[in-house]
């Protein structure tokens, strides 16, 4: 495989990217890569012997073992397989190793070139407080909060006390190197402040090894508007408008779009403004995201910045025509940007709905278990990115998305009712999802209307449960005729039980694939 063209200008070369990760974004990269004209190198562990991602790259490498620990989440094991790869490039994906500085650190130590941000604007970004006083430094809006510094077996009480007095309840304790909701407690009055400061700490240090936790006011009915930036070597740093996250349970996002229904031009201007400020404040090199909340008076606040590419990146590329993975690779190049900030426009609307495999009757439940058919939507204006087809299988090793279902339409209502014929069409046996649930808060009068606050689910009652037995018998009815190979048209020409149980009409497959997982 050849030099491609667009690397002939490129002050740091590179011929082939190993991904370190796995599933939908590890195919997105790896897709990305081969289309850039570079070898794409593939990982993975004896759990992920068949997955899907492996189909993508030229050349696929075993991590020993099985656990996370021992192979995705192993700097010496990702590092050992660039060797013995031949790889010259290490793109990290999201989530496992991607916003460790240490590893950005060790890859370019490796001599290797790191698809990502530095290493220090990883440090600093990643420690929430050292965010916010970089943030402060910049000129950069931050929520009111206050950080303690506890030492030893020193009690926490006084000094909480103290820094909740001033931020004022309601407030949130949250773990300083934390991010998705862990570490991060809600303390409505005082006598709740130890309790939820011992477990807040107490998570943080078994998800991140470091339970420092501060205080931060508490926002109610605030919208969660993030804004795309990237920055190039050569000074260049530009912003790609925003993508609206506000749906979200349990401070897991649910569904996104681009553009936000509560942000106009004169916002998304300052709001884009601020974001390019909080990026150069850190050096910023790379695709990040810079995160606000937007109160219901139109005052944003940062509240963190993610330094990598974001789950909810197609939003973006849909409606500004840029492929995001391809920057990133010609950034780390070493190559300029090329597009400038007048140049972003915003080409209609789109949305993302998150599809897992979990039953939103029992909590939200993972679900797992193998997959005896899953289909995917497809049609104009539809795009899905997943690393799960049909015969593979959701276990608890990893986490339980299995695809992104996205959509571009001209408007806002267009992109919703797009997004909910989209999820209407897919067929999925085997384990329960959330499509159910996505298509309820799509079409319901909040959302569909001006959109949401974060809490919005906080104030719904959880779905209700479906009568089990119906469920477990088309279930497996329609997973045994999948796997035994019977004829569609054999199905059809039995009685019913759809109609009979469900009043639904049409093609008995289609139908429980709506109603039971």
């Amino acid at each position: 495989m050849g030099t491609p063209e667009w690397m002939m200008e490129a002050t740091t070369p590179f011929s082939s990217v190993l991904v370190a990760n796995r599933g939908e974004i590890a195919v997105r990269v790896l897709r990305a890569v081969r289309e850039s004209g570079l070898r794409g190198v593939a990982v993975y562990n004896d759990l992920d012997s068949n997955s899907m991602h492996l189909n993508f790259a030229d050349e696929k490498i075993r991590l020993p073992g099985e656990d996370l620990a021992s192979t995705y989440l192993s700097m010496d094991a990702i590092l050992d397989a660039a060797r013995a790869s031949g790889a010259d490039a290490i793109h990290p994906g999201y989530g496992f190793l991607s916003e460790r500085s240490e590893f950005a650190d060790r890859v370019i130590e490796s001599g290797l070139v790191w698809i990502g941000p530095s290493a220090d604007a990883i440090r600093t970004m990643g420690d929430k407080i050292r965010a916010r006083e970089a943030m402060v430094d910049a000129s950069v809006p931050v929520i009111p909060g206050k950080s303690i510094e506890v030492s030893g077996d020193e009690d926490p009480l006084p000094q909480l006390a103290v820094a909740a007095a001033e931020v004022g309840y309601p407030l949130l304790l949250k773990a300083s190197a934390g991010g998705g909701g862990k570490g991060m407690r809600m303390v409505e009055e005082p006598k709740r402040l130890r309790t939820e400061y011992d477990a807040a700490s107490r998570e943080a240090t078994a998800a991140f090894g470091d339970g420092t936790v501060y205080v931060e006011r508490l926002l109610r009915r605030a919208r969660h508007i993030e804004i795309q930036v990237f920055a190039d070597r050569h000074g260049n740093v530009i912003h790609l408008n925003e993508r609206d996250c506000s749906l979200q349970r349990r401070h897991q996002k649910v569904i996104e779009e681009a553009p936000s229904p509560a942000v106009n031009p004169r916002l998304r201007s300052l709001m884009g403004e601020a974001a390019v400020q909080a990026a150069r404040a850190v050096d910023y090199v790379g695709a990040g995201t810079v995160e606000f909340l937007l109160s219901d008076k139109d005052v944003f606040y940062f509240l963190e910045m993610n330094t990598r590419l974001q789950v909810e990146h197609p939003v973006t590329e849909l409606i500004t025509g840029l492929d995001l993975v391809h920057m990133q690779l010609s950034v780390a190049a070493g190559l300029p940007l090329p597009i400038k900030q007048a140049e972003v426009g915003i080409s209609g609307h789109a949305m993302e709905a998150r599809l897992y495999a979990e039953d939103p009757s029992t909590g939200f439940l993972p679900s797992i278990g193998p997959i005896a058919r899953f289909d995917t939507p497809n049609g104009p204006g539809i795009r899905v990115d997943t690393g799960i087809r049909t015969g593979d299988e959701v276990t608890t090793a990893f986490d339980p998305m299995l695809a992104k279902v996205i959509v571009h339409a001209p408007d806002r209502a267009s992109a919703i009712r797009r997004l909910d014929q989209a999820l209407s069409q897919i067929i999925l046996h085997g384990v329960r999802s959330n499509i159910g649930f996505c298509r309820e808060m799509l079409v319901s009068d909040s959302f569909s209307g001006p959109g949401v606050t974060t809490d919005h689910l906080d104030d719904m009652d959880p779905p209700s449960r479906p009568e089990e037995p119906i469920r477990g018998i088309l279930s497996v009815i329609a997973s045994a005729a999948e796997r035994l190979g019977l004829q569609r048209a054999a199905v059809t020409s039995a009685p019913s039980i759809v109609d009979q149980h469900t009043g639904h009409s049409g093609d008995p497959f289609r139908t429980l694939s709506r109603n039971f997982p």
